[in-house]
């Protein structure tokens, strides 16, 4: 008898405190309720979630309730591209203002074998510690190909290839991890208003000689094509691309951009990009080199003489 009594006791002191808990519990639900943008969710919920901060904010969720208030362009995420764009502003009932997809650039093109000056590295596998070691290599400026840019990409997109980073433009999403990722900043993001654009493949801001001491193929700051183009522009003994007044399918510009590779004598302006349908195409069987040459033989050169 004493048994029941006491189970019948435990029992209801554990129903009272289960409704005071639950009594509570309801007050501090709506004492406390925060109302909620319903735009949030519905933005949230078009965006590819992969909280890469491109956009300029910690995460998607964070983008969302910026773009909800009205603090944030509806077109800030590049891994979600365009259709992306116009989901958000679909639910916050603007348009899309006109852009250019985003996508990375890595100013240096020196291979490893190409860089002067090189010592043997111990130290920790990672461009952020090898930054800071004097001697690593000579060119203080250029890609140190330890793979920080690699281990920040959530979208796989960009590799280091003979020690030197490459990105793979089918993949790039342009959200910009690399260039944060990248101790020396020889990565940045660039409208690409074509599926290849010019860029200028150097990082050295030092003079002619100090150059060449360093990196068999840096720039040397000869303003050779700020001279044939009005696009460039010496900053830092270097030359800047004026990407806002690039427009690929200005025939001026492309002819003066022609001349100003031609004139290059460190060969520095290189095209990045995807490369065309047709020309991956007639290249599926061979083995693509890192930079291609030129190459100005005629036929005439491999004619057989039978005079």
């Amino acid at each position: 008898m004493l048994t029941v009594t006491l189970i019948t006791l435990a029992a209801a002191t554990m129903l009272a405190l289960a409704v005071a808990a639950g009594s509570i519990l309801g007050w501090a639900n709506r004492a406390f309720y925060v109302a909620v943008d319903a735009r949030v969710t519905r933005i949230q919920s078009v965006l590819p979630g992969v909280n890469c901060s491109g956009c300029g904010y910690v995460g998607c969720g964070e983008y969302a309730e910026a773009v909800a208030a009205g603090d944030a362009a509806v077109n800030l995420c590049a891994p979600g591209g365009a259709s992306c764009a116009q989901a958000v502003a679909g639910i916050m009932g603007v348009d899309v203002e006109p852009s250019w997809p985003y996508r990375a650039i890595v100013h240096c093109a020196a291979r490893f074998d190409q860089r002067l000056g090189r010592s043997e590295y111990r130290g920790e596998l990672s461009c952020s510690a090898a930054n800071l070691v004097a001697g690593y290599q000579g060119c203080t400026y250029g890609c140190l190909g330890l793979e920080d840019c690699v281990r920040s990409c959530e979208f796989d997109a960009i590799h280091v290839i003979e020690g030197l980073a490459v990105i793979d433009y089918r993949k790039c999403t342009g959200c910009g991890a690399c260039v944060d990722a990248c101790p020396r900043h020889i990565i940045s993001r660039v409208p690409f208003k074509a599926s290849r654009i010019l860029a200028v493949a150097c990082s050295n801001q030092d003079f002619g000689n100090d150059v060449r001491a360093v990196c068999t193929f840096g720039c040397i700051g000869c303003k050779a094509c700020e001279r044939v183009s009005s696009l460039f522009a010496m900053q830092d003994n270097l030359p800047v691309l004026d990407y806002d007044s690039y427009e690929p399918d200005s025939a001026p510009q492309a002819e003066e951009l022609d001349k100003s590779i031609e004139k290059c004598p460190m060969e520095s302006l290189l095209w990045v990009g995807e490369p065309a349908p047709e020309d991956i195409l007639a290249t599926a069987d061979e083995e693509l080199p890192l930079r291609a040459v030129a190459d100005f033989k005629t036929t005439v050169d491999q004619a057989e003489w039978r005079g």
